[in-house]
């Protein structure tokens, strides 16, 4: 006898194309929107508006928004900006990150829980709150619009989330396993080096890709505290926003050029990252 209800299987399906469908919906439209609407001219000056009132199910596919932005536009500066952005703060931070969380979890003190909890609370906290003092203290140290100003506000930034990753990764690993490298006459540094760090590697490699999407989407930041030479891809595309309106055209295909390296990167380091991010939760 059979029901009228949908089997589990059935209705697990539907959900996931209806989530995927609601998550995808914007970006599909993005793209649509870039491959949609012509570059405006003299003969078609109304065209950006084209890109929202004409945008169609089946694009019309020109290039042209693409065109313009490669070629009128200094692309490739922002892009390596927000590469280097990216992966120096979170390299910066693992540096940091590592030791600490080592600490934490192989030695602990009557307060480490609490100091573990209060660096989970500096995230709950507004960045626009913080945004005046450091953007006095970057004036007076002339770091604004500087590569080195920004991978340290982005290592800051995600330097919580990183420890917390990690000790959770490191609180898996058996003590007894440091212990007998401790014994063998591996020092701290070996310890860290040789023991501890090959044995997280899935942990840490899923916490290097996660926080690298983090830096690269920062936007609060790099459009407060750059301008020209450290502006990244997010200061870019703000760049198409201007007191005469907003280029469409331009400013999706900016956008969509800036999250393809993402989409491209999660993709391929997928395994490595649900690896990552499941490391201890079966025993």
């Amino acid at each position: 006898m059979t029901s009228g209800w949908p089997s589990a299987s059935t209705a697990s399906a539907l959900s996931i194309l209806l989530v995927g469908g609601a998550v995808l919906a914007p970006v599909l439209h993005l793209d649509g929107t870039s491959v949609e609407a012509r570059v405006p001219t003299k003969e078609h000056p109304e065209t950006e508006l084209e890109a929202i009132a004409g945008f169609n199910l089946i694009p019309s596919f020109s290039i042209e928004s693409y065109q313009t932005v490669l070629t009128q536009q200094n692309y490739l500066k922002p892009f390596m900006n927000s590469v280097i952005l990216a992966v120096g703060s979170t390299i910066l931070a693992l540096v940091v990150a590592i030791p600490a969380a080592w600490a934490m979890a192989f030695a602990p003190t009557r307060r480490t829980k609490d100091v573990l909890m209060w660096m989970l609370s500096t995230k709950m906290m507004p960045p626009v709150g913080a945004l005046i003092p450091i953007y006095l203290i970057f004036r007076d140290l002339g770091l604004l619009d500087s590569r080195g100003g920004i991978i340290t506000v982005l290592m800051l930034l995600n330097l919580p989330i990183i420890i917390w990753m990690l000790y959770t990764y490191f609180k898996e690993i058996p003590g007894e396993i440091l212990e007998a490298s401790r014994m063998d006459g591996a020092s701290l540094g070996k310890e860290l080096l040789y023991v501890l760090t090959p044995m997280a590697i899935p942990g840490i490699a899923s916490t290097l890709l996660l926080n690298i999407i983090l830096a690269w989407n920062e936007a609060f930041w790099t459009l407060a505290l750059t301008t020209k030479d450290a502006a990244p891809l997010t200061q870019f595309i703000a760049s198409y926003s201007s007191p005469e309106g907003l280029f469409w055209a331009k400013l999706s295909a900016a956008s969509t050029m800036a999250i393809a390296p993402i989409l491209v990167l999660g993709w391929f380091a997928q395994k490595q990252l649900v690896r990552g991010l499941t490391f201890g939760a079966v025993k």
